[in-house]
């Protein structure tokens, strides 16, 4: 497996850029969110990547950051959705914003995606939903007080980028109580997002 590639930029392309590494050149395909931060032609430059084996041969893919390449790899889980279909996802948005809809259920996000249509949408947001929503609560964790969930919840908004006041707006439009999972309010306060927006 090719974790990452390092070298100098040879070429960038509307969907790739290609990295000489040794005197070896990586065609990498990447989204429009990546390319933005690839450097200049003849500068150097590191890409996190992931190889998928098909029929057709071997097919690079490359990633500014580690949260953008895990979503593509939840993406590409779904029945229905490729690479190339993830790719164009993680173009149209960034990752934070694709998981905050993904928790929320926003499929609309999603449907204005070229090539996803409102089945497959709908798909994303039921297998991977309550993943992501979990996945807010704990990485945030910050320990405030023991069995607080509205903290917790407070604190995985604010980690989706949502400042700290919009994140307690959020939880009240909800009813949150502090006693719920931090999970449930998470997706709770994002739904309430959806609907009010």
């Amino acid at each position: 497996m090719i974790a990452s590639v390092t070298g100098t930029v040879q070429s960038r392309r509307p969907d790739h850029v290609v990295v000489d590494c040794a005197g070896v050149g990586y065609r990498v395909s990447v989204s429009a969110r990546t390319l933005e931060q690839v450097p200049a032609t003849g500068r150097h430059a590191t890409l996190l990547t992931h190889l998928i084996l098909k029929d057709d041969g071997m097919h690079l893919y490359g990633f500014a950051s580690e949260a953008e390449r895990e979503l593509f790899l939840r993406l590409i889980s779904v029945a229905g959705v490729g690479p190339k279909m993830a790719l164009a996802a993680l173009s149209a948005s960034s990752a934070a914003e694709l998981r905050k809809a993904i928790a929320a259920g926003d499929s609309k996000r999603f449907q204005v995606v070229p090539g996803i249509g409102r089945k497959t949408a709908e798909r994303v947001i039921v297998e991977l939903r309550e993943l992501i929503a979990g996945q807010l609560a704990v990485e945030v964790r910050a320990e405030p007080a023991a069995g607080d969930g509205r903290a917790l919840a407070r604190d995985g908004l604010v980690g989706l980028g949502y400042d700290a006041a919009e994140a307690e707006s959020m939880l009240d439009a909800a009813g949150a109580d502090a006693g719920a999972a931090p999970e449930e309010l998470i997706s709770a306060a994002l739904r309430q997002a959806v609907k009010a927006a």
